[in-house]
């Protein structure tokens, strides 16, 4: 399927930013929930990343779950012109506060 290239590049973005994207499997619906695009070229698109091992897919209750796998980062990076140091919403490390009193609360 041919996809305009602007609607490729809010795809391959997104993907890139999130690290995961979620499609209802409805070949017909005029526009994704979050990407500005087809619901179709969205499918499409991640299909044809998932056949180069770039993505994994799941389908579960109607909709296709992707998630990006190590290949299809530097892929994606290569593709958008990324920096190394940019990483997609997934694989960025959590901080989790520490607490001020050694880790347990005070006791009464």
């Amino acid at each position: 399927m041919l996809i305009p290239k602007a609607d490729r590049q809010k795809i391959h973005t997104y993907l890139f930013k999130e690290g995961v994207v979620v499609a209802k499997k409805d070949y017909n619906q005029p526009k994704h929930e979050e990407i500005d695009t087809k619901n179709l070229y969205v499918i499409k698109a991640l299909q044809s990343l998932d056949s180069r091992g770039y993505v994994k897919t799941r389908f579960s209750w109607q909709y296709y779950y992707y998630s990006l796998t190590d290949e299809g980062i530097e892929y994606l990076r290569e593709w958008l012109h990324l920096p190394a140091e940019i990483v997609p919403a997934t694989h960025k490390k959590q901080l989790r506060p520490t607490p001020a009193s050694g880790g347990r609360p005070p006791r009464r």
